[in-house]
């Protein structure tokens, strides 16, 4: 029998949370808000931006003095994955970009991603979308100390700042964990996994034996600049600096050939995380600045001091390059990260806390999401479109398979981000609940911003409502989250300014038609096929959970325009709904409604949706099952 870990912070930091009152007078600050996000970075930021708009009095609390976290403060600016799939914030972000650089073509300056900019420019554009904000405040400087509790509920937070020591008591309705490794959720008593589990755990066919303790390698970016041919940039020989620990990070330096070859020469190394204005983004794993260290139990403190191990492997790798691969000329940017090494304002974590929560998003959800006794993709609330893609280069006891999984694009269930018991808190960024194979694309940046945005709309609501995060209906936010032109099921072949964008996204999240899965590499797909024809077989596998079928309608025949009617009668529409029909076409730019011409994929999805309606009258929970109304 295999034991699940459960991690549980020890009692004395629980306690210290639940000390509602006490010291009161020692807090410089006391405020007051419906929703309280604990991190202004990638997912923090999204959050706190959508659950302003939403209506909540709303609170972003950052340590670093930027927003953006792993996106600008740790300098992983080049974006990885939903290039095809535009939605939400993502899109909002990315078109400010377009419009500081001069287009999309000004930001696909380097070889890993179709978006790549300077971190500085991340920051102000996150910093300009928070203050058209009138319900939202963002504090910097400030670390987490303890989380406030009562009973099952979480009710604010305290924090502490960093350079003054002065303290700060938050009381709030809902509170957003958006920490880089879910220090809330440990402070709040959720219980949450770290490392690895086995596949005979998850049921995943991954190839993990055994459940340990392995996170993936975090990374020091660092951001280069070229100052031109003539300069020599060369920085302090760091100690212990020895070139062979790099040896094989790419085809002009590879000694030892025991180790893993390189497919890429210096210069392609290089260009790897190019950006705008003559700048470089240096996060290579391959014998580059990765690191293993597991920072998630320290202190804050203990955490600094560690990461200090970290920075010189990141030094050390910049000097390698400097010297041995002779790029003099490139060194560290002066005009990003205003800090005394010019390194970045925060370490890169890939990984941290996953909360257990009300659903466990695991890679067969990914891969076969259809086949499944609990259809989560019928609950989807953000997208991702990235292969699962793990960093255990430096961690020789780690499994070295998990690189670039194939999965198709896929959504993240919304009870992901619920905790199975406890009230009040809602998880972001990289603690949702998934398995740790997951999180090796759910923890990407586009996806992050995105699941960050529904963790603050879920927040607003529940907060605005007074109701638990549970209570909220799957329905009810999906619907909020099509308002708010974010994708819900990931076709990347109808973008949110398609004329039948959002009934699409209904239909697909109801199941009554699926997409088509592509898994692609770097870029993998889920397609509508809006212009494709539908076959009775393919139709009857997204009407057999609403209506008892016979087996005649399970052929290979087209659906007709009179099969349309058909299925709209079972479905509870008028008797004859021939002239709806019509009309529908018509308003719906379709042309005429033809009896017995094949009905478009495109067709039919408008059709449901407009008529029948199945989204709103067929509601389900968080595992994506049929509940009563």
């Amino acid at each position: 029998m295999t034991l699940k870990r459960i991690y549980i912070l020890p009692l004395i930091l629980v306690l210290a949370g639940l000390n509602l009152m006490s010291g009161r007078s020692s807090y410089a600050q006391t405020r007051r808000v419906d929703v309280l996000v604990v991190g202004g970075g990638t997912g923090g930021t999204a959050a706190g931006i959508q659950s302003a708009r939403t209506g909540a009095r709303t609170l972003i609390v950052e340590p670093t003095p930027w927003l953006g976290g792993m996106l600008t403060a740790a300098g992983v600016s080049a974006t990885d994955g939903n290039h095809l799939l535009p939605s939400g914030l993502w899109a909002e972000f990315r078109e400010q970009l377009y419009k500081v650089y001069g287009g999309p073509n000004k930001v696909a300056t380097g070889w890993v991603s179709n978006t790549q900019f300077e971190p500085h420019v991340g920051d102000s554009i996150f910093k300009s979308m928070a203050a058209r904000e009138s319900n939202l405040t963002v504090l910097y400087g400030y670390e987490l100390v303890a989380v406030i509790k009562k009973g099952d509920r979480i009710c604010g937070a305290r924090f502490q700042h960093l350079t003054t020591g002065k303290k700060l008591l938050v009381r709030s309705t809902q509170l957003i964990d958006a920490t880089e490794l879910g220090d809330a959720i440990a402070l709040a008593g959720v219980p949450f996994d770290v490392g690895m589990e086995a596949s005979s755990v998850t049921g995943e066919d991954v190839n993990v034996p055994a459940t340990n303790d392995i996170i993936q390698d975090i990374t020091y970016a660092a951001i280069l600049k070229d100052y031109g041919s003539g300069a020599d940039c060369t920085i302090v020989r760091p100690p212990n600096y020895d070139p062979r620990e790099f040896d094989g990070a790419c085809t002009d330096y590879y000694l030892d050939k025991t180790r893993l070859a390189p497919n890429v020469d210096a210069k392609k190394m290089i260009t790897y995380g190019q950006l705008p204005n003559r700048k470089y983004m240096i996060n290579w794993p391959g014998y580059g600045n990765d690191i293993y260290l597991s920072l998630i139990s320290l202190s804050p403190a203990q955490r600094r001091q560690a990461l200090e191990a970290a920075k010189q492997q990141t030094l050390r790798f910049i000097y390698f390059l400097q010297t041995q691969l002779g790029f003099r000329h490139l060194g560290l940017a002066s005009d990003e990260f205003q800090t005394a090494d010019r390194l970045p304002y925060m370490v890169y974590h890939r990984e941290g806390r996953r909360m257990q929560g009300v659903t466990r998003f695991k890679v067969q959800h990914l891969s076969r999401p259809f086949n499944e006794d609990a259809p989560l993709y019928r609950t989807g609330i953000s997208v991702g479109d990235y292969p699962i893609d793990h960093h255990h280069r430096k961690n020789s006891e780690a499994p070295q398979h998990l690189g670039f999984y194939p999965v198709p694009s896929y959504n993240v269930p919304l009870g992901s981000l619920i905790p199975r018991l406890q009230k009040g808190i809602i998880a972001a960024e990289k603690s949702i609940s998934v398995s740790n194979v997951v999180n090796g694309t759910t923890r990407l940046q586009p996806c992050v911003l995105l699941t960050g945005q529904a963790a603050g709309l879920l927040a607003a609501k529940a907060a605005l409502t007074n109701r638990s995060a549970k209570d909220v209906p799957v329905r009810e936010l999906q619907q909020a989250l099509l308002e708010a032109k974010a994708y819900i099921v990931p076709y990347a072949d109808i973008t949110p300014t398609h004329p039948h964008f959002a009934a699409v996204q209904r239909i697909g999240a109801t199941g009554l038609l699926r997409g088509r899965l592509q898994p692609s590499g770097w870029a993998n797909r889920t397609w509508f096929d809006a212009d494709s024809v539908i076959q009775w077989r393919e139709l009857a596998t997204g009407l057999q959970d609403y209506l008892v079928l016979e087996s005649k309608q399970e052929s290979l025949n087209l659906v007709s325009g009179n099969d349309l009617l058909w299925v709209l009668r079972q479905l509870g529409v008028a008797e004859d709904p021939a002239p709806q029909v019509a009309a529908l076409y018509q308003r719906s730019g379709f042309g005429n409604w033809v009896a017995d011409r094949p009905v478009r994929r495109i067709e039919l999805a408008v059709a449901l949706d407009q008529l029948a309606d199945p989204f709103r009258t067929k509601a389900v929970d968080h595992q994506g099952k049929f509940v009563s109304p």
